[in-house]
């Protein structure tokens, strides 16, 4: 295993679609490297919720530190600006330890908040998210969205008629503020809103595992689907409604795979139907993913459909790190 430099390397950054490979690329680095993963993934830092989120197993978490796993109940919520704080954190006790940070996922909304600082959002208000599901069960989704779209055109149109969370967030913001998220989201952030000054772009070796056809993450993603299913997932979805205090309301119960088997599970639809949705949803999930990517300049791409797509990424590092 190589030894970390005297100078202080910078930050490495493994950013990727879901189904792009990066626990195989984190794994093959931690062999070259004293390094701790920080996980950039907003539905990993759920606790009992593993199989629909493709946690990394005991085995694998045993071969090298991951950190913001495991972290809060899924009753509880998780924000961007939480992460910076805790990344900030991680990034500087990994380092005074001797070790090498390596932050890895795909939520792309955290990588821009510890990138560029957060914009000044409203926090979210519980009295109007249950205004906006009372709305929602009574006139639907689709409803909700052609109101969006009459008061923050711009940020409808970049939205499904059916993303439930998204939508209800910009009308969220909408009723606390009177102004559209969209508008918000232009304005510069706050002097003190990053905690992470000065490591991105220029202090951070950015990489970005994108495909060279999109069809292929597609069966890679419904073949995943179904081997959480055969995996246990509904049985696991079971197990947190039968808890009690949780909800389709809940963050941690809109994430991908486990809205759908919570509607399953309530009789709003059929296994294939359900299968078909969880499948469709990931899918969205992994265009936004792309989307944000290619927006993000200062990365460095590489084929994850490439045979030798680890490699590269090991090169990459190497030269950042040092061997």
């Amino acid at each position: 295993m190589s030894c970390p430099p005297a100078t202080t390397p910078p930050v490495v950054c493994l950013l990727g679609p879901t189904a792009s490979g990066k626990p195989a690329a984190t794994l093959a680095l931690a062999e070259r490297f004293p390094l701790e993963i920080i996980s950039l993934d907003s539905a990993l830092v759920y606790r009992g919720m593993d199989i629909g989120t493709a946690k990394p197993s005991a085995e694998e978490q045993a071969r090298v530190p991951h950190h913001l796993i495991d972290i809060i109940d899924p009753a509880d919520s998780y924000s961007a600006a939480q992460f910076v704080r805790d990344a900030h954190d991680l990034i500087t006790a990994i380092r005074r330890r001797g070790r090498m940070p390596l932050i890895a996922g795909g939520t792309m909304l955290y990588y821009k908040a510890l990138t560029q600082g957060l914009n000044d959002l409203p926090h979210a208000d519980a009295a109007v998210r249950a205004q906006l599901d009372a709305d929602a069960a009574a006139r639907g989704w689709p409803a909700l969205h052609a109101e969006l779209a009459a008061v923050d055109p711009v940020t409808a149109a970049r939205l499904p008629a059916n993303d439930a969370q998204r939508i209800q967030r910009a009308l969220e913001i909408f009723r606390l503020t009177g102004v559209p998220m969209s508008t918000l989201l232009k304005r510069p952030p706050a002097a003190d809103s990053s905690t992470f000054p000065g490591q991105a772009p220029d202090d951070m070796l950015v990489i970005a595992l994108e495909p060279s056809d999109r069809s292929v993450l597609h069966e890679r993603i419904a073949a995943r689907f179904d081997a959480m299913l055969a995996a246990g997932l509904l049985d696991e979805v079971l197990a947190l409604r039968a808890r009690g205090d949780l909800h389709l309301g809940l963050p941690s119960m809109r994430c991908v795979g486990y809205r759908q088997a919570w509607e399953f599970l309530d009789g709003a639809c059929d296994a294939a139907t359900m299968r078909e949705r969880g499948i469709a949803a990931t899918r969205q999930l992994c265009k936004r993913q792309l989307t944000w990517l290619r927006s993000t300049p200062e990365r460095r791409t590489i084929d994850c459909l490439a045979a030798d797509y680890v490699a590269q990424v090991a090169a990459l590092v190497d030269q950042a790190w040092g061997s």
